[in-house]
């Protein structure tokens, strides 16, 4: 604050805040007594106005009214201002109360004097920011006295709440962007021919094209970042119309800060028209086995796993432990998880989960509290090509897995599944089903808390169709679809892992937790979605192209089997499976034994039959009827 003393436009302000005190101060004696001072008021005024105004100015330079941005004056700034002249009032009172006990001083002249000079004071600031950023005053629409870059990019914003609140702000603060807003658009009746910082609400989401062409109107931005499915859809369906760029502002699970600048801005993604609500999560529960933990994450460099150190990374566990067999992507994660948490203790563990050995050595260093097992290979076709590989990681790496828990205490194993599991029709479902039945089995052992979150696919993740689409659309098509009725269940990759944080608060041991889906996607209207957002025309500029189930894909993907059951749970978006029999853990380990000797003598037929026998409701058998469902779709 001292260094400001030495600044010329300090002092031009002092200067100017002491002359605006003493007009307020001669106006106050002027408005009491009627624009006529009486010759002993006018006396007062003179010996009284120095040590008054010298009174003010130390109270404004003590709390810090110079030490802000006038460019950025705001509201905060102005209550700063009340709060230094309400202490003024009350100073002056008490000394004139103390010293000469009012005698010849009026009081109404106090609290005009209080009224104007923070009106002034206020007014003063208000007129800096107004100049500094490059503008007088604004009549509707219309900019006065206002500096502005040639060729300005004309922008629409959709939305006139918060959102769209703050981004203009923002633009109207940094001119150098070269954006001048036109208008908003917001479908709210009582918004309608209303302004925002002087820009007018022209109209609903359906004059976008008209608005467009009116107002000349260079890109559109998008500022709805709690709209609906339904909502998102009939937006970008008008902005495709206008044939003009468009943005959005990422939604609500994105903008974790919840910080909206031009910088969040992104192109608007296919994630944005699924439309799920946002995850209200209970971080207390969250924190009570995490935070101060030390954690394990096996498949840390995968999708799954790698936004599971993300989102564990922000509860403050003691020790975060990476697990993974694929050194880039470990090495990279570390990268990006102490870049935005300097102060993580992590720790990069290169390793295979089904090395007995070495996860001895890790978990006797490291000593984990929390386990989320993420590790699994989750490709469909090529387990069935390769089903030896699917017992190998999948199973046996899982055994091994749960076993460690149980021999060093863990309090708390996470396994992560998937809804291939339910009425697996191929290895990697049974695999991941049977990783179930044998955590339900370790369920109890010395203390551990063993529990399962089942889910469907993730948007992004490796191996997903959203990434193969994008490749097909880039390189100018086709896009290949499996099936025009086929449908799969999908969520964004963090709204996932919030829920498998929320659920692992949850479970007390044994529990197989569902995440809610929502409406299973049509795979081919996803395809069509995406080459519209990519600026092309489906069926015509980009072709799609049906190429027949793979083996061992089925044409809808379930999360629970008929039968199990669930019962619903204090989150609306995380249910539990009502079906806990339990297979003893001794019939499990012989059951994985006999796998191992099959998967080691390579025999696929022995470990798809004794897969049957261990996971009653796999039924490869479905594989040929998919077959059959589809003859003919080439």
């Amino acid at each position: 604050m001292l260094n400001r003393l030495r600044e010329k436009n300090f002092w031009l302000v002092i200067i100017a805040d002491a002359f605006l005190l003493c007009c307020a101060y001669y106006l106050a004696y002027w408005l009491r007594f009627d624009d006529k001072i009486p010759h002993k008021e006018m006396t007062d005024l003179l010996n009284s106005i120095g040590w008054i105004v010298a009174l003010k100015l130390g109270l404004f330079f003590f709390m810090n009214l110079y030490a802000g941005m006038w460019r950025y004056t705001g509201l905060s700034d102005i209550l700063n201002i009340l709060k230094a002249n309400l202490l003024a009032l009350l100073l002056i009172t008490l000394v004139l109360s103390f010293g000469v006990r009012f005698q010849g001083f009026s009081r109404g002249v106090i609290l005009i004097d209080f009224i104007l000079s923070t009106g002034f004071i206020s007014g003063f600031r208000i007129m800096l920011r107004l100049c500094l950023q490059g503008y007088f005053l604004k009549n509707n629409s219309i900019r006065i006295f206002q500096r502005k870059p040639r060729n300005m990019q004309r922008v629409l914003i959709v939305g006139a709440g918060d959102t769209g609140e703050k981004l203009l702000r923002e633009i109207d603060q940094n001119q150098n962007l070269g954006i001048e807003v036109v208008g908003f658009v917001d479908d709210n009746p009582f918004k309608q021919r209303h302004s925002i910082h002087g820009v007018r609400v022209l109209g609903n989401r359906n004059d976008i094209p008209n608005l467009v062409t009116q107002y000349q109107v260079d890109e559109i931005i998008i500022a709805i970042p709690t709209a609906t499915a339904q909502q998102m859809r009939q937006v970008v369906n008008f902005c495709e119309s206008t044939k003009k760029p468009f943005k959005a502002v990422p939604g609500i699970d994105e903008l974790i800060n919840g910080e909206v600048s031009i910088s969040t801005i992104r192109e608007v993604r296919y994630e944005d028209l699924l439309g799920r609500e946002p995850v209200c999560l209970k971080n207390d529960e969250i924190c009570g086995y995490i935070s101060g933990k030390r954690v394990m994450v096996t498949g840390a460099g995968g999708s799954i796993g790698s936004e599971l150190c993300r989102q564990i990374a922000c509860y403050a566990p003691e020790q975060l432990i990476l697990l993974d067999r694929n050194e880039s992507a470990l090495y990279e994660l570390n990268l990006d998880i102490l870049a935005k948490h300097p102060e993580m203790k992590t720790v990069e563990v290169l390793a295979a989960i089904q090395n007995k050995s070495r996860m001895e050595h890790v978990f006797g260093d490291y000593h984990p509290q929390t386990v989320f097992h993420a590790a699994a290979y989750k490709h469909v076709p090529m387990m069935e090509m390769h089903p030896w590989e699917a017992v190998f990681n999948n199973i046996v790496g899982s055994s091994r897995l749960l076993e460690m828990c149980r021999i060093h205490h863990v309090e708390r194993c996470v396994v992560i599944s998937t809804d291939k599991a339910v009425r697996p029709t191929n290895v990697m479902g049974a695999s991941k089903r049977l990783m179930e039945i044998l955590t339900q089995s370790y369920a109890g052992k010395d203390g551990v808390a063993y529990m399962a979150v089942r889910f469907g696919n993730v948007l992004g993740s490796v191996g997903s169709v959203l990434p193969l689409f994008k490749k097909q659309i880039a390189q100018g098509g086709p896009v290949t679809v499996t099936h025009p009725e086929v449908t799969r269940y999908f969520m964004t990759i963090p709204e996932a892992v919030s829920l498998v944080l929320q659920a692992g608060g949850l479970g007390k041991g044994g529990e197989i937790f569902v995440l809610k889906m929502g409406t299973p996607v049509r795979i081919a209207d996803m395809a069509r979605d995406l080459i519209t957002l990519s600026g092309f025309i489906p069926d015509k500029e980009i072709k799609i192209k049906f190429k027949g189930l793979r083996p061992g894909e089925k044409m809808y993907e379930e999360l629970i089997t008929e039968g199990e059951g669930v019962a619903s749970t204090r989150f609306k978006d995380i249910m539990v499976l009502k079906n806990t029999d339990r297979v003893p853990l001794k019939e499990m380990s012989q059951h994985i034994r006999d796998l191992i000797e099959l998967a080691q003598a390579g025999d696929a037929e022995g470990i798809k039959k004794k897969l049957k026998r261990v996971v009653p409701e796999y039924s490869p058998l479905l594989d040929n009827l998919n077959k059959q469902q589809v003859a003919g779709v080439e």
